[in-house]
Formats: structure tokens, sequence, C-alpha cells
């Protein structure tokens, strides 16, 4: 059997995603124990697991580093690694949102200001759009932008909506649903397509 590297987002989604992989019959004991280390395998089971940052997962997958990984849409939308993306797991649902103060009323004549960590997604939102914007690129806080007149609306990964609501914003529209996706490396895949193949109906099998 081929051993399998996989790259799983740290945080409450990889942990999810790895009861997943472990109920698909892929489990790794190790991994949950109590410890710091990132890197874990089971021989007899095939894997081989380590913990990376979320953004980073498909970095990891396209450079080889791993053959395999869990990343959400949002990323894979953003950067555009040149990745085979396999599966929805239908895990992390989220959406991708144009939020604004609730009184803010767009004025077309105007370029509109857009604060968000992900400037690919939204200028290719307003480019379809045919809106003129100026993009704030920010890592971080992006609610209180509009807050503090640095944007006129942000564009961010919204869950429950709940941070919006408590800082005086309203999504205003979806620009695209989010989940986490299985992604491969395409040399990878080539060569272990058998053993990824057999990952991926495992785990669609348990969803």
């Amino acid at each position: 059997m081929d051993m399998l590297n996989i790259a799983l987002p740290k945080g409450r989604l990889g942990e999810k995603v790895y009861r997943r992989f472990k109920a698909a019959g892929y489990p790794c004991p190790a991994i949950e124990e109590e410890n710091r280390k990132l890197i874990f395998e089971n021989p007899a089971a095939g894997v081989r697991y380590f913990w990376v940052k979320p953004s980073d997962v498909a970095i990891y997958v396209e450079r080889g580093a791993a053959d395999v990984g869990v990343a959400g849409k949002d990323i894979l939308l953003e950067y555009g690694p040149q990745v085979y993306e396999l599966a929805d797991l239908g895990l992390g649902h989220c959406r991708m949102c144009v939020a604004a103060p609730r009184d803010f009323r767009d004025r077309p004549d105007r370029v509109l200001r857009v604060a968000t960590k992900f400037p690919r997604i939204a200028a290719g939102y307003y480019a379809s759009l045919s809106r003129d914007i100026d993009i704030i690129r920010l890592n971080g806080s992006i609610e209180i932008a509009p807050i503090l007149g640095l944007s006129d609306v942000i564009v961010d990964i919204v869950e429950t909506g709940k941070t919006l609501l408590e800082n005086g914003l309203e999504p205003r529209e979806t620009i695209v649903p989010i989940s986490a996706r299985l992604i491969a490396n395409r040399v990878g895949y080539t060569f272990k397509h058998l053993s990824i193949d057999r990952l991926c109906r495992r785990l669609e099998e348990q969803a």
C-alpha cells in the first residue's frame, strides 16, 4: 500500500476532518494524544498526517510535500493553486459575502471602497458587475473598516453572521458558498491514483 501524505488544517475544522478520515478507515492513534507534534503516521493504515495552517494546505499539496489535503473553497478561489479538487467533504460550511453598515446605500457614480482579505475573489465579483472598486487589503479585524470610515463595504467569510451584527454590519450579497474540499497534488495523483481514489470513495461514503 502506498503511504499517503495528508495535510490537515489546524483547528476545529481539521479535527472534524480527521474524524471523517478515521471513520473512513484511516486512523492514526498518535494524532489523538495530547502533544505538540505536527507529524503523525500509521504505516498499517498507509497514512502520514501533518497539521499546517489552513491557508498553507494548498501550498503543501501543490508543491508535493503532501499527496492530498483539505482546504476551504475560499483558499482555492483566492490563490488558484495548481491542484486537483476531488470532493466536497460537506464540512466547514460558510459563505463569502459582501457586508456593509445597515444604513449604507451604494452610489454607482462613486468608486466603492472594499476592505478584504480576499482581493482576488472581491475583484472578480465586482468585475462581473462592472463596478469600479478600490480594494483595501487587510489581514484581520475586517469588520471595523467600515465603522472607522476606511471602507464602504467588506468582503469576508460569514458563518453565522453574529460578528457582523455585533459590529453594526449586515450581509448584503452572497458571492459563493464555502466548504472544505479534498485536493490532490497533480503529479502525486498520477502515481498514487489508486490509493487516492480509494480514499476519496471511502470519505464520500461517510458523508
